[in-house]
């Protein structure tokens, strides 16, 4: 199974609601690049973010790896963030799918997501992470609920009218999962 790369995003914010496990349960292995990593664990460390830790145990279990983009052509990383106006971080994101053939990118900016979707990749954010979860059984609805209110709080950027869609969705994947057997999460 390929794996997936992940931006820095997703880690930080489902690691804030304690839910960063669904990542191994939905791909098995996920890969970041370095200035990922350095933005995420090291620099959350630095900042005395809870969630930097979390991300740095999944590293340590293996289930995350922090992976450079390959060396046989180190100006491609530069021309695409210039190219497509990114920052370098998003460039090596992307190059990093594209030469893992990842299953997906999870990424919750828009304009990185754009780009990946323009480059073939399925494309997940933190919400649809959630929903995907929840239809094989993994959460329940009330644990959207309360990422809603946690990430809220954690001043995620979402707007009202999102966060009802985003409830009205997983009440209907709830419905529809019912007969599904539900796992039990891990920690």
């Amino acid at each position: 199974m390929a794996p997936a790369v992940s931006d820095a995003g997703p880690l930080i914010h489902l690691a804030q609601i304690g839910k960063l496990f669904l990542l191994k349960k939905l791909f098995k292995h996920v890969l970041i690049t370095p200035r990922v990593g350095r933005e995420v664990v090291d620099e959350g460390i630095r900042l005395g973010y809870a969630d930097a830790l979390i991300v740095k145990q999944a590293i340590n279990e293996g289930w995350i790896t922090i992976t450079d983009v390959s060396k046989t052509e180190p100006s491609a990383t530069q021309r695409l963030a210039e190219g497509e106006k990114i920052s370098l971080s998003d460039a090596e994101t992307l190059l990093l799918a594209k030469e893992h053939e990842a299953e997906a990118v999870l990424v919750d900016e828009k304009v990185l997501t754009d780009l990946a979707r323009m480059y073939g990749f399925k494309v997940a954010n933190t919400w649809t992470l959630l929903l995907e979860a929840l239809s094989q059984r993994l959460i329940e609805v009330q644990d959207i609920e309360s990422a809603i209110d946690e990430l809220a709080k954690q001043k995620h950027k979402l707007r009202p009218e999102h966060a009802s869609e985003i409830l009205e969705a997983a009440r209907l994947i709830d419905s529809k999962a019912l007969e599904k057997p539900r796992h039990q999460p891990q920690d």
